[in-house]
C-alpha cells in the first residue's frame, strides 16, 4: 500500500474518473457528500482540506477526503455541514488506521456520520444510528401509502392545510430544480432567521458557506447536482429546500419556510411535493439525515445507518481532544435518543434565540411551536 496526500485541486482527470468509478460501484457510497465534486468545491474554499490517495500495486484503490486542523486534529470533510463521510474505495478495503492517520499527519479523527461497516474504521465505531429515508424505489404512490399507514391523521391534516393555503393565499405551485439565485437567497434568508430564532449559530454568516451553496447550486450533471425546490402560494414563495443529489439519491440539507405561513405547515407540505417530483425524476430515495425531528418518523419509509466513533494515535493533542469532545458527544447522544429531552433542549435554544433577538420578536415575528414547519 502507498498513501499519497494531495490537495483536491491537485487531483488529475484520471484520479477524478477513478473516484467516480469507485463510488458508483458500491451502493453504500451513494451519497453526494462522498462525490468528488463536493470535495473539489470544499478544496477551493478551505485551505485545510486534503485527500489521501491510496494505491495498491500502482493502482488506486481508495480516496480518503478529510480536514486537517491545528495540532493534527482531523475532521470529516465539511464537518458540521455534512451528513455522510468515509473512505471511497474498493469494497472491503482494510487499512491499518493508524498508518492512515500517520500518512495524513493526524493525531485523531472524530466521526459521527461515517458509512458503517467500512473495515478500516469498523473496530472504532462506538455507535451506529438510523438516518430515516423516503424510499421511492417502488414509486411515489407506494411511498405515500406507507406515509398514510404511519399516521393517517397527519397526512389528512397536511392535505387539508394545503387546500386551505390554496384558497386563502393563492394556487399551490411547486418548482423543482429552480435555477434562480434569488430564490436560493430567499431560502437562506429564511434559514438564517430560523437559526437566530431558535438560538443556533447562523451558518450563512460565514461567507464561504454561502459561496459553497452558490457553487453547488450551479452544479449540473447526471451524477451530481444541487437541487433547489420551492412551494408557492400564487406568486409568493412559502417553503423550500436546497439539497444535493447523485444519480439516484437526494440528500436533505437546508429546508426552510416563511414563518408568516407557519399555520399551514408549509415545510411538511413541501417535503411531500419534493418526494413526488424526486420519484418522477427517477430518484430512488430522499435521505433526511439522522436527528430528532418528529416529522421524520412518519415521513420515512426506511432507514439508512451512519456510524459514530473516534480513532487516534497516542499524542498530547489526541488526549486533549478526547477530554474536550467525549462529554459533549455523550450528552448529544443522550439528548437525541430521548424525545422529551430533545424537545426540552429545543425550547431552551428557542428561548435563548428570543433573548438574543428581542427587536425581532417585538416586530411580530412569530415563534413557531408546531413541528411541521420543517426547517
Amino acid at each position: 500500500m502507498n498513501i499519497v496526500i494531495v490537495r483536491p485541486g491537485d487531483l488529475g482527470e484520471s484520479e477524478i474518473s477513478r473516484w467516480r468509478e469507485l463510488q458508483v460501484a458500491d451502493p453504500s457510497l451513494d451519497n453526494p457528500f462522498l462525490s468528488v465534486e463536493f470535495t473539489l468545491a470544499m478544496g477551493r474554499l478551505r485551505d485545510y482540506v486534503r485527500v489521501a490517495v491510496i494505491q495498491d500495486g500502482g493502482k488506486i484503490v481508495g480516496f480518503f477526503p478529510y480536514e486537517r486542523h491545528n495540532f493534527g486534529i482531523g475532521k470529516p470533510l465539511g464537518g458540521f455541514l455534512t451528513t455522510c463521510h468515509g473512505l471511497i474505495s474498493v469494497p472491503g478495503l482494510k487499512l491499518d488506521v493508524r498508518t492512515l492517520l500517520r500518512a495524513c499527519r493526524l493525531s485523531v479523527f472524530d466521526f459521527d456520520h461515517l458509512v458503517p461497516g467500512q473495515p478500516t474504521f469498523a473496530p472504532y465505531e462506538s455507535d451506529v444510528r438510523p438516518a430515516p429515508v423516503m424510499d421511492l424505489s417502488v414509486g411515489f404512490e407506494k411511498y405515500i401509502e406507507q406515509v398514510k399507514a404511519n399516521s393517517p391523521k397527519n397526512l389528512k391534516t397536511v392535505r387539508y392545510k394545503e387546500r386551505k393555503l390554496g384558497r386563502e393565499q393563492g394556487e399551490i405551485r411547486f418548482e423543482w430544480y429552480s435555477p434562480d439565485a434569488g430564490t436560493l437567497r430567499t431560502l437562506t434568508n429564511w434559514k438564517s432567521d430560523q437559526y437566530r430564532r431558535t438560538g443556533r449559530v447562523d451558518r450563512f454568516a460565514q461567507p464561504w458557506i454561502v459561496q459553497l451553496l452558490d457553487e453547488m447550486h450551479a452544479a449540473r450533471s447526471e451524477s451530481f447536482a444541487g437541487v433547489l425546490t420551492m412551494v408557492y402560494a400564487g406568486d409568493t414563495p412559502v417553503a423550500g429546500h436546497f439539497g444535493l443529489r447523485t444519480a439516484t439519491t437526494l440528500v436533505g440539507w437546508f429546508p426552510a419556510y416563511d414563518t408568516e405561513f407557519a399555520r399551514y405547515s408549509p415545510g411538511i407540505m413541501h417535503h411531500l411535493h419534493m418526494a413526488e417530483h424526486a420519484a418522477n425524476s427517477g430518484l430512488q430515495q430522499v435521505d433526511m439525515g439522522k436527528g430528532g425531528r418528529e416529522y421524520k418518523s412518519w415521513l420515512k419509509s426506511g432507514d439508512l445507518f451512519v456510524a459514530e466513533g473516534r480513532v487516534s494515535r497516542p499524542s498530547p493533542a489526541a488526549a486533549v481532544h478526547w477530554i474536550g469532545r467525549t462529554p459533549v458527544n455523550k450528552a448529544r447522544t443522550i439528548v437525541t435518543d430521548r424525545p422529551n429531552l430533545y424537545r426540552l433542549a429545543d425550547r431552551v435554544l428557542k428561548g435563548f434565540g428570543r433573548m438574543r433577538s428581542p427587536a425581532q420578536n417585538q416586530s411580530g415575528t412569530p415563534v413557531v411551536k408546531e413541528p411541521w414547519g420543517v426547517g
